[in-house]
């Protein structure tokens, strides 16, 4: 019996890095499966991701512990990780179609990560997610109580044992200590009209603008507000004849996608941080 594995690892570009990894996979009785790299000549870094099967009964703690004398040798910050799906805990406000698709493609098989619970602040949606089996929990923020609901929050990211937190259209800003607890394992979607359209009725605003292109940005968050590392991006091309209401159906679907795509490529191990950026592999 087999058993999958994936290793992501990050460091200086030297050679024999390549070279290492194959060997310390054949040396443990592993065959690789899927293998992908970048080369980042602007900033001399090399990114690698490698799925392999192991033949011997092993686990991520005793293969990474094994690979740790690799790792110094050159540098390199590694993860092992293996099939177990990642845990996400959904945030949403009162809009549901982030949060619907995310739902349909969890239970279609195809999002590569298991939803465990809805967290909101408010309590539109929480049909939709006991539709579907998950637990809803309301956790209402205002100015005075926005300090306890994060600490909420972090609490039930605990209680759930949530690997990875989506911010699936959640209209609350998480402060400067929320984004840090939660760095690396915390996803945001937004309109792409960003910051061009800031505030109520950014699809109004595209509209007066006359715009050509609607898009949807999925990135990590980070305490600089919708500036965390870039992961996916939609976009959809319009004209004159689409209205703020036909503009925000498609601005939605452009949300559902890209997001949907972060978070499978998140659980994949295929999103790599690369300071302000990230290295995809899709």
């Amino acid at each position: 019996m087999s058993h999958p594995f994936t290793l992501t690892l990050s460091c200086q570009e030297r050679p024999g890095i390549v070279h290492a990894v194959s060997s310390f996979l054949f040396q443990h009785g592993c065959d690789i499966v899927e293998h992908q790299q970048f080369d980042d000549a602007v900033r001399g870094q090399l990114f690698l991701r490698t799925a392999f099967v192991c033949a011997e009964d092993t686990d991520c703690e005793r293969l990474s512990a094994d690979f740790q004398d690799v790792a110094d040798e050159f540098g390199m910050t590694y993860q092992v990780a293996g099939e177990q799906p990642q845990r996400v805990l959904v945030m949403v406000s009162k809009l549901g179609h982030c949060l619907n698709d995310l739902i349909f493609r969890w239970r279609a098989g195809n999002l590569g990560a298991d939803l465990v619970a809805v967290v909101s602040n408010h309590e539109d949606l929480r049909p939709m997610a006991e539709a579907a089996g998950l637990p809803f929990v309301h956790v209402p923020v205002t100015p005075v109580t926005k300090r306890e609901a994060e600490a909420r929050l972090l609490e039930l990211v605990d209680e759930y044992r949530a690997d990875l937190v989506v911010l699936a259209r959640y209209m609350q800003i998480l402060s400067d200590e929320t984004c840090a607890a939660l760095y690396g394992r915390a996803i945001n979607i937004h309109h792409s009209f960003l910051p061009g359209f800031k505030g109520a009725k950014p699809y109004h605003q595209a509209f007066d603008r006359g715009v050509k292109l609607v898009g949807a940005t999925a990135h990590y968050v980070t305490p600089d507000l919708d500036e965390g590392p870039i992961i996916e991006q939609e976009v959809i091309r319009i004209d004159h004849t689409f209205d703020p209401r036909a503009l925000a159906t498609v601005g939605q679907d452009a949300e559902a996608l890209a997001l949907s795509r972060a978070v499978r490529w998140h659980s994949e191990k295929r999103v790599l941080l690369n300071g302000h950026s990230t290295v995809v592999f899709r």
